[in-house]
């Protein structure tokens, strides 16, 4: 009886540890969530030329304000920002509960109107400016800025954002068509071997082998440096084709481990990050990072959580 006790505690530890972890491997997406990228990229886009905010951040916020267009806010007024009327606001109101019992929510004709009246939002607002001097393909700096900005009370929606953005590859459409025909270009050009007049250096820590990235740094360009094919760079660092490294980044040169080294136990969550880069900072996989801490894939990370690391 007891054998059979143990055998079933066993199969049901096995079964949520696959539960908690497949959605992640699986990297299952909502279509819903595809549909309305795929809907509002090119507005998205456009203001990114016009305004130089991320189309990334454009849509992770669209995605997450309005439940990519579902909320009954979106469905009543067209307004997908979860933008409030102010003093300044002359057009059609809506109410509705959120920080106080009935708040005022702007109601717009279209959605197009909603995008756009949040961009100019942005854009005239002084406690907004600083972050127009980011690069347009910095979404962290931009999700993290936004929110000690006081765009939301939300305490994780900087890491909201960044999941969708990560989630999603929203971070694809940040990239201008010139940079696109280049990374293309590269591609073909597997081969050739180009003079690298600044190399990085190699560094070792959690018996892992790693460089620091720099400002315009490429995993395309990190594997043509040091001779590794690109598509083992974005296995081992468990990233998707295309994604954009930041400075300070960490780019490892061989698969990372199951747990974190002694003596890294625990690490406690700051704005801006995600599960992800969280493990990139110690050096273990992002999934025995969920199954250590008994997360599934909808699981984002928020300011002052404590996740264990081994």
């Amino acid at each position: 009886m007891k054998l059979k006790k143990h055998l079933l505690t066993a199969l049901w530890g096995a079964l949520f540890l696959l539960w908690s972890v497949a959605p992640l491997l699986a990297q299952n997406r909502r279509q819903v969530y595809e549909e309305y990228v795929q809907r509002h990229r090119g507005i998205a886009q456009e203001h990114q030329a016009i305004y130089k905010i991320p189309s990334s951040i454009t849509l992770a916020q669209g995605l997450l304000e309005s439940a990519a267009g579902q909320s009954e806010l979106a469905r009543r007024s067209n307004n997908h920002f979860g933008i409030k009327c102010h003093n300044s606001w002359t057009g059609g109101r809506v109410y509705a509960k959120d920080d106080n019992p009935n708040d005022c929510f702007r109601k717009y004709d279209r959605v197009e109107d909603s995008y756009a009246d949040r961009a100019i939002f942005l854009s005239r607002q002084a406690r907004y400016r600083r972050l127009f001097d980011l690069e347009v393909t910095d979404y962290k700096g931009w999700a993290k800025g936004l929110q000690t900005a006081g765009y939301a009370t939300d305490k994780a929606y900087a890491n909201k954002l960044i999941k969708l953005i990560e989630d999603y590859e929203l971070f694809l459409w940040d990239k201008p068509s010139s940079y696109a025909k280049a990374s293309n270009k590269q591609k073909k050009q597997k081969g050739e071997k180009q003079i690298v007049t600044n190399p990085h250096t190699p560094y070792r820590t959690h018996g892992l082998v790693y460089v620091i990235a720099r400002r315009g740094d490429t995993f395309e360009a990190i594997a043509n440096e040091f001779g590794f094919k690109v598509k083992n760079l974005y296995k081992w660092n468990e990233v998707p084709e295309g994604f954009p490294l930041s400075e300070g980044d960490i780019v490892y040169f061989q698969r990372k481990k199951s747990k974190a080294d002694r003596p890294y136990y625990e690490h406690e969550v700051k704005v801006g990050e995600s599960m992800h880069s969280i493990s990139q900072l110690y050096g273990m996989k992002v999934k025995n990072l969920y199954r250590l801490n008994k997360k599934d894939g909808e699981y984002v990370p928020e300011e002052g959580d404590v996740l264990r690391l081994r």
